[in-house]
């Protein structure tokens, strides 16, 4: 008989506990999210109510014919071919894009330049002083400071040319010829507008670190050249936040080019936010108006486009 040799039993593997079922959110967890979300609710409500319902509406009414006294009646795309056929709307468009380019740019410049001056040396308590005075024309009416630049920039007796007087020069005819007219509205509305970007460029400075500046001093930049070569790349992040608000704010000009001007002489400032509010209110055509309004979302959301496109080349961030 030949011997079989009986292998040994393996030893059975203890069977794996089974798998512990997913725990639900605590409750602790739902009242956090219960919390967050009472907290969302007034501003996500505010977004719906003020700026998603005004904009399907107002794309919905530029399909109809309505004069609020009558009922609307559906017009199609016809508001958007008598819009493109208005002389007066081309012009709108045309002026707002000149007093854009104009009005952002100066306000970045003199914005920029009154930072950097401001972040050099000097006290601190005169440098608060500052940046209250040149913000605190940003939270006045616009209307009311139009009011008073009207009579500051008037022909006959306005207290500029009165000064003007003094050095020989000639009464200025500063809201009555179109080429004045459109740079002293400019020039009011930047006399507003640049405490905004003004304090963005402080902010941004200040971020800056200061090694960064002495090595580059070192490396024997100074003045006018070590601020095109280290600060703006450095500070091009809050150029592109300032100019993209400065665009958006600049496009959707009213206050200052009514109350001055009323649009004048001619239509040379007459904006696309007048042209909205005088077919609406004083016309009573809201189909057109909300076409012309519709156009300028368009416009807006197609320059913001472009600067963000843009901002991938010259935008540096750290």
């Amino acid at each position: 008989m030949t011997n079989t040799q009986i292998p040994p039993a393996r030893a059975e593997r203890p069977a794996a506990p089974p798998a512990a079922a997913p725990k639900g959110p605590s409750a602790r967890d739902r009242g956090t999210r219960l919390l967050a979300t009472l907290f969302l609710a007034p501003t996500i409500v505010g977004i719906v109510v003020f700026t998603v319902v005004p904009i399907v509406g107002s794309v919905v009414l530029s399909l109809f014919h309505w004069n609020v006294i009558d009922s609307p009646s559906y017009a199609g795309l016809s508001n958007y071919g008598e819009v493109f056929g208005d002389e007066t709307v081309l012009v709108s468009f045309r002026n707002t894009l000149v007093f854009m380019v104009l009005a952002v740019a100066l306000q970045l410049l003199v914005a920029l330049a009154l930072a950097l001056t401001i972040n050099g040396r000097m006290p601190v308590w005169l440098r608060s002083v500052f940046r209250s005075a040149f913000f605190f024309p940003l939270v006045l009416s616009a209307a009311s400071i139009s009011v008073v630049m009207k009579y500051l920039f008037n022909q006959d007796f306005g207290v500029i040319n009165w000064a003007l007087g003094f050095v020989g020069i000639a009464p200025v005819p500063w809201l009555t010829s179109e080429n004045a007219a459109m740079a002293t509205v400019v020039l009011v509305y930047v006399w507003q507008q640049f405490g905004f970007s003004f304090l963005l460029f402080v902010g941004g400075l200040n971020n800056i670190p200061k090694e960064i500046h002495e090595a580059a001093a070192l490396d024997g930049a100074t003045g006018l050249r070590k601020h095109l070569t280290v600060t703006l790349p450095l500070l091009s992040p809050t150029l592109l936040v300032a100019s993209v608000v400065g665009i958006i704010n600049a496009l959707q000009v009213f206050e200052q080019p009514y109350v001055l001007t009323n649009g004048g002489p001619g239509d040379s400032t007459r904006t696309v936010v007048m042209v909205i509010y005088e077919t609406a209110f004083e016309q009573l055509r809201f189909g057109e108006a909300s076409a012309v309004g519709v156009l300028l979302f368009v416009l807006i959301m197609a320059v913001t486009a472009l600067q963000f496109r843009l901002s991938r080349r010259f935008v540096h961030y750290q």
